[in-house]
């Protein structure tokens, strides 16, 4: 392993570490069984109170932050907002595998932000990777829009949640090269948080009144998917480019497939498989464009 490879592993392992526990996301959202903006919320919520007073510790220790990092973590935030009040209303309608699918597609996004935002060279083969696993998700949609209309509805989601995902990385991207991972996580946190509670009382969805197992998997949320999870995720952004973490992430609907056969008993179809498939052999394409470059 060469020294560059050495200086980088923490980011990676700090990457593998979030891709696990974002596997289990959508199935603390399915056992929760709760409006998706109230599940999102207390997800964030918890998350932002664990989290309230080693970031205190740290902005004491550094000093005020940077106007222009605090703008950027906000607008991250209202992003990742959509993204989870999509992607868990999608979970409910549709089940934990699918819209976990869609969500993924935010590579592609990502790939057209990195382009036109931050003038990034992304060579044919990256290209190529990500149509694989765009035909792999739309295989998926197409399949669900059959079966069902609120399933189709439910993966619809999920990928509007990879397009507000994909504006998530992109703005973290920026944002980490001023703030470090815990603070810009905090302050995005805050930002979601808000956002989320103003859809849920616009939307008129109760906020209290949820059985003791729900609130439990409320709580689960805000410390496996969002403390562990996210918070890796962020320091992998702050080594990694967002081109590779993107895409990395698509190993997320496979540990949550993994997980809600026997949890959930959720089964597939062939066709399901095989458009499982082609998002993962995109991701590898994508991936191994990215590190020979």
């Amino acid at each position: 392993m060469t020294d560059s490879h050495k200086s980088l592993f923490p980011a990676y392992l700090a990457l593998g570490v979030g891709v696990l526990s974002l596997g289990f996301a959508a199935i603390f959202v399915r056992w929760a069984n709760a409006p998706g903006p109230v599940t999102s919320f207390y997800r964030l919520a918890i998350a932002v109170v664990l989290l309230a007073w080693p970031f205190y510790r740290r902005v004491k220790a550094r000093g005020n932050l940077p106007w222009s990092g605090l703008q950027i973590a906000v607008l991250g935030g209202l992003f990742f907002a959509g993204d989870l009040a999509f992607w868990a209303t999608g979970v409910i309608l549709s089940g934990a595998t699918n819209p976990t699918l869609l969500l993924n597609t935010a590579p592609l996004w990502v790939g057209l932000g990195a382009l036109i935002l931050f003038r990034e060279r992304l060579n044919t083969t990256f290209w190529a990777g990500l149509l694989l696993a765009m035909a792999g998700a739309l295989v998926i949609l197409g399949l669900d829009s059959l079966r069902a209309l609120s399933l189709g509805v439910g993966t619809l989601f999920g990928l509007l949640a990879g397009i507000f995902h994909a504006g998530y990385f992109l703005t973290t991207q920026r944002g980490r090269e001023t703030l470090d991972a815990l603070t810009y996580f905090w302050l995005a946190a805050v930002s979601s948080t808000f956002g989320l509670l103003v859809v849920s009382l616009a939307l008129r969805q109760p906020l209290t009144g949820y059985s003791t197992f729900t609130y439990l998997n409320f709580l689960a949320l805000g410390l496996v998917p969002q403390v562990f999870g996210h918070l890796s995720i962020n320091y992998a952004l702050g080594h990694l480019p967002a081109s590779i973490v993107a895409p990395t992430l698509l190993g997320q609907p496979v540990v949550t497939a993994i997980l809600a056969g026997p949890l959930l008993g959720e089964g597939f179809s062939l066709w399901q498989v095989v458009g499982g498939i082609s998002v993962l052999a995109g991701v590898y394409i994508v991936h191994r464009s990215r590190l020979k470059k």
